[in-house]
């Protein structure tokens, strides 16, 4: 199939120096989890507990890419993306999570570095994409006040190694998805069910972001830029009633404003603190943590998948759960729906980037993942004609034009994912990549969405 055909036009409405980019991440991709002295991960554990992963699957091979890397770049460069947003092991990198650096797993990156360079590819280096060294979380893991202070110290190792030719480091990846999922509802790795946990996670996720970007900067030797990423979605009312708009103002506190107010204000949302003191929790903030917290970054990530609607009453009419906290409901919103359940609303992520550039101004933004995952049916030779994903990609690019359009000041995408890959607690059953991959053979073959992607590259720099 032509993946230019009318059906889906390629992306236009975006500047010629806007960075075009493709992202993966650690644990989803490079296998050889036990090679050249890389310890077990929080992942590597958590898949090994029965049930917590859809068949059983782990990440002790993924998509091989440990080994496979130079393929992997030059597939990029077919491609013509200009950036890729890859995240470092920290296991590779601090096997134990504290002591000297491995060398053998820090030459990974060296050499990956140098590849993409060679290649015409900046690479976006992400440092915490969710595989903590579970010899830290066995002394804690992030609700540890220690741990941000072990992130630091793992941060400038890899920044010592790669500055002279990185130009951009973010910190975390989705501190949401780290604390909330993995310290509150447990259906991430380590696992674990404790609401107060999950709060000291993510305070302590931000003040790592803070101790680790103060470091670096002090520490750089030309100028780089800094920054984090937040997944975010939208949060709006199911109804016109109070209990809903309580319900969309808590979602969109817990969600979003619990990060970025302190990040871009140095303090917690005031109604948000209020909530949790209703409910006899509190963030454990130390003298001095949030001027930490706040240091100022250069680059905001934004992850959007979809925007939802909260209901603050569940089935029967209640508007409080039974332990007395007042009930937020997730309504998902009446659209078609991707593999994961996920609805689609590219309206709600310009009404997203929008009030970002409204509420937060200053902070330019990259996207820094959005993709879909769809049930892709390849053809003998592997291709996937897959129009869902590539109408998902030109809806949600035109989306971020029509944000930019309105003043929002973004300068980047990179779709998620460049390959299929272990998609985390789904295992193997969902495929996010526009390139699809034989697990079997580990066979790499572009999907539509990729060809049509490089299309729409290409046609936008000719532009």
């Amino acid at each position: 199939m032509n993946p230019t055909t009318t059906k889906f036009p390629l992306a236009t409405g975006l500047p010629p120096k806007f960075v075009w980019g493709v992202a993966t991440a650690s644990y989803q991709i490079e296998g050889a989890a036990s090679e050249d002295g890389r310890t077990p991960s929080i992942w590597d554990t958590f898949s090994a507990v029965p049930g917590a992963v859809v068949n059983g699957d782990n990440g002790d091979v993924a998509c091989d890419h440990y080994h496979r890397m130079p393929q992997d770049v030059a597939l990029m460069k077919s491609l013509g993306v200009d950036s890729y947003r890859f995240s470092v092991a920290w296991p590779r990198i601090q096997p134990h999570g504290s002591g000297p650096i491995n060398p053998a797993g820090m030459a990974f990156y060296e050499r990956l570095v140098d590849e993409l360079l060679e290649n015409g590819i900046a690479p976006w280096v992400t440092l915490y994409h969710w595989d903590l060294p579970q010899e830290l979380e066995d002394a804690g893991g992030w609700p540890h006040r220690d741990t941000a202070y072990r992130f630091a110290d793992y941060a400038m190792m890899v920044f010592d190694k790669l500055q002279d030719r990185v130009d951009t480091f973010t910190t975390l990846n989705e501190p949401w998805c780290s604390a909330f999922l993995g310290y509150n509802v447990g259906v991430h790795a380590p696992g674990r069910k404790d609401f107060d946990a999950s709060l000291a996670a993510t305070h302590h996720l931000l003040l790592g972001h803070g101790l680790a970007t103060q470091r670096m900067r002090a520490a750089e030797t030309r100028p780089h830029t800094y920054g984090i990423t937040l997944n975010m979605g939208t949060a709006d009312p199911a109804g016109d009633t109070q209990a809903d708009r309580d319900a969309a103002r808590r979602a969109d506190g817990m969600g979003l404003r619990l990060y970025l107010d302190p990040l871009r204000k140095g303090e917690y949302p005031a109604d948000m603190v209020e909530d949790l003191t209703a409910r006899g929790s509190a963030m454990p903030v130390q003298d001095g943590d949030l001027e930490i917290i706040s240091t100022p970054f250069d680059v905001l990530g934004v992850n959007f998948y979809f925007g939802q609607d909260f209901a603050g009453t569940d089935a029967e009419g209640s508007t409080h759960e039974a332990n007395g906290d007042p009930v937020v409901r997730a309504v998902l919103p009446d659209t078609p729906k991707t593999a994961m359940g996920w609805p689609i609303t590219p309206e709600r992520f310009t009404q997203l980037l929008v009030r970002l550039h409204h509420d937060y101004p200053g902070l330019p933004m990259v996207i820094t993942e959005n993709g879909a995952a769809f049930d892709d049916q390849p053809d003998a030779s592997g291709y996937v004609a897959d129009d869902d994903r590539t109408e998902y990609l030109s809806t949600h690019i035109a989306a971020v034009a029509a944000a930019r359009e309105q003043g929002a000041d973004i300068r980047g995408y990179f779709a998620w994912s460049l390959l299929d890959n272990f998609e985390w607690a789904e295992g193997y059953a969902k495929r996010f990549g526009i390139v699809h991959v034989d697990y079997e053979t580990q066979e790499r073959t572009p999907k539509q969405s990729a060809l049509w992607f490089r299309a729409s590259i290409a046609g936008m720099r000719a532009s």
